[in-house]
């Protein structure tokens, strides 16, 4: 369906306004980098459903892969043009990107939770539903670990081993990274792998490798762990919207607060370049006010 809609824009783009091939070659090439992006973030959602969440995580993975401020510049009007075409053909109520303009100084990170908010997050994965410890070592695998979505959707039990604590994970190009996981981790996967996948998998006679499943045994989706995440929000006491990068930000944001050096923040991410995992090295608030009263004389009274 999106693709039908893509390739209706790119015929408008030949057809009314003329463009040259070269010139849809590049729209064409912006629009299926967005929706590339979409589906190892969270999976591949419906045009009409992308909201500013959606486009603010977008805008930091391109600034991540250090693309210069024209080509991001282009890449928005891109998606601008072709919103506005779905937009004029009823095929959305809006354009999402209408009001987004870059900054001279684009260097926010997408929000990461602060330990009050996973608190909260793990308090509500703690409910009465069959799949609640699923949705337990969801949370524990994706916070604990750092790892992408599409990672986790495609994580096995194979690729774990539990005596080290250490998971074997694929990511970007088929690229191969140890990450280490802790005990709220190791006793999550457990509980859920003994009390609510192989009770799963028998009773629908699955058989396969993959960790987590959806409720009829098959192996879930990355849109399906979105889908989790966004229902374990609701039942917390948080008011904000949750995207599953946003875990990935938390870990490396308090790896880092807490002295871990980028060098092994760069490993446990994936990232192939260092520059990339710079942009975690932002300091919150507490961290702010902790080395302040910490080093200056007149912070505090004798």
């Amino acid at each position: 369906m999106e693709q039908d809609d893509i390739n209706l824009f790119l015929e408008y783009l030949r057809v009314e306004r003329q463009y040259s091939d070269d010139t849809i070659k590049a729209y064409r090439s912006d629009l299926e980098e967005f929706c590339t992006f979409l589906k190892q973030n969270g999976g591949m959602k419906p045009f009409k459903q992308i909201d500013h969440l959606d486009i603010n995580v977008f805008m930091t993975d391109l600034f991540d892969r250090k693309y210069s401020r024209t080509t991001i510049s282009r890449k928005l009007s891109s998606l601008r043009s072709f919103y506005n075409f779905l937009a004029k053909n009823d095929l959305v109520s809006s354009n999402p990107f209408a009001g987004i303009k870059l900054k001279k100084h684009q260097n926010q990170l997408p929000r990461f939770f602060y330990q009050k908010e996973m608190d909260a997050l793990f308090k509500a994965a703690k409910s009465d539903s069959p799949l609640a410890l699923r949705n337990s070592a969801l949370l524990e695998v994706l916070y604990g670990t750092g790892i992408r979505v599409s990672e986790c959707a495609n994580l096995k039990w194979k690729s774990i081993d539990f005596e080290l604590k250490m998971m074997l994970i694929r990511g970007k190009g088929d690229k191969e990274r140890y990450v280490p996981f802790g005990e709220y981790c190791f006793n999550a996967l457990k509980a859920y792998q003994t009390n609510c996948r192989q009770p799963l998998i028998t009773k629908y006679h699955k058989q396969h490798d993959f960790v987590f499943i959806n409720h009829y045994g098959d192996p879930i989706t990355s849109t399906g762990i979105e889908y989790v995440l966004n229902q374990i929000i609701k039942q917390s006491s948080l008011t904000s919207h949750i995207h599953p990068h946003m875990l990935r930000h938390t870990f490396a944001t308090q790896l880092l607060n807490n002295g871990a050096d980028l060098r092994t923040v760069q490993e446990l991410l994936g990232h192939s370049s260092l520059s990339t995992t710079q942009i975690y090295t932002h300091v919150t608030p507490e961290n702010l006010q902790s080395n302040y009263r910490k080093f200056f004389p007149r912070a505090t009274h004798e």
